[in-house]
């Protein structure tokens, strides 16, 4: 039996996945080959299986005789495939979903795999069942939020997660294309669909970073966590003396093309310049706790003492840089998490003045979750 191509090659992506490997590279890498439509459908079933993980596993449970854990990965992942086709994704047929399911089972090598593959999938058709959607948030993730934020506020971040994310891309004070419509964070508009022309894919809330820096023509710049190099490229917008800086050399190569200076460096040590900058931008190494629409497989790979860790770093980092900070100049700090171990915390421990901060929420902002303060030394 063929396997129908875009199945196939969400499958290798989400086996790809439970091995370490992050959900958008994987899926790159295994759709290489695919036509648009194949393709489009491998990313709504990767991305659907990792936003909906929690639901997905809860239904196997209800029909599965044998505990997940016990379930041999790819066997597991089949399941969880079909379940979501089946639940969520109106255009795939039942039948198709649960007929690739079993011949993915099948090619386990297991004679019994796709026996139990399909009378587990046969039984659900004959008895569905609900289970709730906060299934797929972690309980330790939502009693954190609920603690930070309210309860309402925490239900409504674990919705926004499981939601494809809006698409915004960054203009500038170029024309923007036909189709898309202005937001309130100058040069990002919104595009609901089509291809983004000469303009890049940008989140509306990683956009509002760069206007806290207040550039002018002229002043020196420096960009510390630069890689991919999206807000360097929004703070060139401005005709500023520029640097830019990553940890990793190959990704520090990636940042040439924006025809400035770069440096591969590790911003725990103390930097390397010998001289000061009137703007720098930290956006920090982080969770991406804000993020989990578009990295869902954060949530399910994070562990609560994960975020000790990233504060140490994320100290050590911001200490250096106000080092590197002219006196009375501006440096924003940011992250693309909601925890305020690596937010407030951070700039509490810095002993930076605060001018101001900005924080902004899945479900209640458009956009991913970020935070942002600006610092003097």
């Amino acid at each position: 039996m063929n396997l129908a191509p875009a199945r196939k090659a969400a499958f290798a992506a989400l086996l790809a996945v439970d091995r370490g490997a992050w959900s958008a590279e994987a899926l790159a890498a295994k759709s290489v080959s695919l036509d648009p439509r194949d393709a489009g459908l491998a990313s709504d079933i990767v991305f659907g299986v990792l936003r909906r993980r929690g639901e997905l596993d809860g239904v196997i449970r209800q029909y599965s005789k044998v505990p997940l854990d016990r379930l041999d990965p790819e066997v597991w992942i089949a399941l969880e495939m079909a379940f979501y086709q089946i639940r969520f994704l109106d255009r795939v047929p039942p039948h198709a979903a649960v007929n690739d399911a079993v011949e993915l089972a099948r090619r386990t090598g297991k004679s019994s795999a796709a026996s139990f593959v399909n009378a587990v999938l046969r039984q659900s058709q004959r008895k569905p069942v609900n289970v709730p959607e906060t299934f797929s948030t972690p309980t330790w993730l939502l009693d954190r939020w609920t603690t930070r934020f309210g309860r309402e506020t925490a239900l409504n971040i674990a919705a926004a997660s499981l939601k494809v994310p809006e698409r915004f891309i960054r203009v500038g004070s170029a024309i923007p294309p036909e189709g898309t419509e202005p937001t309130e964070i100058p040069g990002c508009y919104r595009l609901p669909s089509g291809d983004p022309g000469p303009y890049r894919f940008q989140d509306i809330s990683a956009q509002a970073i760069v206007p806290l820096l207040k550039l002018e023509a002229g002043q020196t710049f420096l960009d510390l966590c630069a890689s991919p190099g999206n807000k360097t490229a929004q703070a060139l917008e401005t005709p500023v003396k520029a640097v830019a800086c990553d940890l990793h050399v190959s990704r520090a190569r990636m940042l040439r093309e924006l025809g400035i200076p770069v440096v591969a460096l590790d911003a725990r040590l103390p930097l390397p310049f010998s001289r000061k900058f009137d703007r720098i931008l930290l956006d920090a190494p982080c969770s991406g706790t804000g993020t989990l629409a578009r990295n869902p497989e954060i949530k399910w790979k994070l562990e609560p003492e994960d975020f000790s860790d990233l504060r140490e770093r994320q100290i050590a980092i911001l200490r250096n840089a106000l080092e590197q900070l002219v006196p009375g100049g501006r440096l924003v700090y940011s992250t693309c998490s909601l925890e305020q171990e690596e937010n407030e915390d951070v700039v509490a421990a810095s002993g930076a003045t605060v001018i101001e901060t900005m924080q902004r929420i899945p479900g209640r902002d458009a956009g991913d979750g970020f935070f942002a303060a600006v610092l003097q030394a």
